[in-house]
């Protein structure tokens, strides 16, 4: 089993910042692929960014693109989102996923997935 534990969200103006981080435990997840999704109030849950088990691959979603970052370490066994310029669209509440081998897009093709933080961005 993993255990996602997932933190740094919070208010920030529209064009602030934010780091997201999201703790594995449980057992190490260094040959996992690691995605973000997020949800807002009313919506389904949609792909964010996502990782591979080494760093050397990432995907974005379009929104997010050149805006955000994801990245990883190994060593710590954590996944982190840096979020730049970010906007009122942007408000939801954002998990961390798991699964076990290639980077998809699809929420249902993560094995494990944490309970989420909340961003909200204010204009």
């Amino acid at each position: 089993q993993v255990q996602l534990v997932e933190s740094g969200g919070g208010l920030v103006q529209a064009g602030g910042s934010l780091r997201l981080s999201c703790a594995a435990s449980g057992r190490i997840i260094r040959n996992y692929v690691m995605g973000w999704f997020r949800q807002a109030p009313g919506k389904e849950r949609e792909f964010v960014a996502a990782i591979s088990w080494n760093g050397g691959n990432t995907h974005y979603a379009d929104s997010v693109k050149g805006r955000f970052t994801i990245s990883r370490d190994i060593a710590k066994n954590t996944v982190y989102l840096q979020m730049n310029s970010l906007k009122p669209e942007d408000t939801a509440v954002y998990s961390c996923a798991a699964r076990d081998y290639g980077i998809v897009t699809m929420t249902g093709a993560y094995q494990y997935r944490g309970r989420g933080t909340q961003v909200t961005v204010s204009s």
